[in-house]
């Protein structure tokens, strides 16, 4: 951290806040909220967070979460990796048969800037059915899955049980999740 900063927050918010006290009410509760405000900016940047990576507490069998770049999606397919969080923008190819065995789901095939095609497997009875047509463009977060067709994607809702981490997609400025 700048010396400059330390300095301040050592020397200075102290005196700041003997002299806040010291005053009337309103200046004291402006004070405590800057105070608050000051240490939780102090904290966050002390403590960077992801909030999409998995804590290294994690069970070993968690997804790993991270944003994954086109290139990227090329990558974990041809090293046909799977279980990975991935986000995608793609363009809709086609529109099939609900899947309606246990859970149900919505599936679409999306072709991405790599020239992959990804089958889309949108949880309805968790998310809300995306209404999408042919050549629209949808943005997508969800656990990629290797196969030889280019890969699945799945995952694109959020969990109930706060296990896994959450997907969505994004079509035409709304988040379906």
């Amino acid at each position: 951290m700048n010396s400059l900063l330390k300095k301040i927050l050592i020397i200075g918010v102290p005196l700041f806040l003997q002299k806040l006290l010291r005053g009337k009410k309103i200046y004291k509760n402006i004070g405590l909220l800057l105070f608050v405000l000051i240490g939780g900016l102090w904290l966050f940047l002390q403590y960077p967070f992801n909030l999409t990576q998995q804590s290294s507490g994690a069970s070993e069998n968690t997804t790993q979460s991270v944003k994954v770049e086109y290139s990227d999606i090329l990558s974990l397919y041809n090293t046909q990796r799977s279980g990975v969080m991935v986000s995608t923008v793609g363009h809709v190819t086609r529109i099939l048969k609900d899947d309606n065995d246990g859970s149900r789901h919505q599936r679409f095939l999306v072709k991405i800037p790599d020239s992959l095609t990804l089958l889309v497997a949108h949880n309805i009875d968790l998310a809300p059915r995306v209404p999408i047509n042919i050549d629209d463009q949808v943005s997508i977060h969800g656990q990629y899955e290797w196969n030889k067709k280019g890969g699945l994607l799945h995952w694109t809702h959020h969990d109930p049980d706060k296990n896994h981490p959450e997907g969505w997609i994004m079509h035409q400025g709304k988040k379906y999740e």
